[in-house]
């Protein structure tokens, strides 16, 4: 078990690197936003596009890349969408036995199923070195493929959260502990 919780400190420690680049992608996100507002207005007034649809698309593919890549580090935080009428009052290794069955039973194989369903379809616009139909527009096909990279990631976090949910089922993590290293 002590190699396991290793391991999950392990991935844990690159969820949270990720986590808080990702972070920082919000404030790229919300300036270039600003811009792209700001120039359409003062571009009118002076009469010269300031901002363009590669501008546009870069907010979006930045926001793309904070939903995507902050999954895993949500997961790890335990800040996830969670309907909760019953969770929040059961013991500590109850809460744990039901991660550990809705991780293994429900989101490693569902994110299993995102990667191979859109298999084909990344891979095609890698391929084709998919664009934008917009003038000016950016590439697709990097974007396509942090899809693939999320979910990726959501399955080591997953495997971590297993690893630290079994162990506290078998009394093994200590809850101070399990604060302290983990972040649950």
């Amino acid at each position: 078990m002590e190699k396991l919780l290793k391991i999950s400190k392990i991935i844990d420690t690159c969820t949270e690197f990720i986590g808080r680049f990702t972070s920082w992608l919000v404030l790229v996100m919300v300036i270039l936003g600003v811009w792209n507002v700001v120039g359409r207005y003062l571009g009118r007034f002076i009469g010269s596009n300031l901002t363009s649809n590669a501008y546009i698309e870069a907010q979006w593919y930045i926001f793309d890349l904070v939903f995507l890549l902050g999954a895993a580090y949500t997961l790890k935080h335990n800040e996830h969408v969670r309907v909760d009428i019953f969770y929040s009052n059961w013991q500590r290794r109850r809460k744990a036995l039901a991660d550990l069955v809705g991780t293994v039973f429900f989101l490693i194989p569902f994110c299993v199923m995102v990667i191979i369903f859109s298999w084909d379809t990344i891979i095609a616009s890698w391929q084709i070195q998919e664009n934008s139909p917009d003038p000016g527009g950016l590439p697709r096909y990097p974007i396509k493929a942090m899809i693939i990279v999320s979910f990726v990631l959501l399955i080591f976090q997953g495997i971590s959260q297993a690893i630290k949910n079994w162990a506290i089922i078998q009394g093994r993590l200590a809850a101070e502990e399990e604060q302290r290293d983990t972040g649950l």
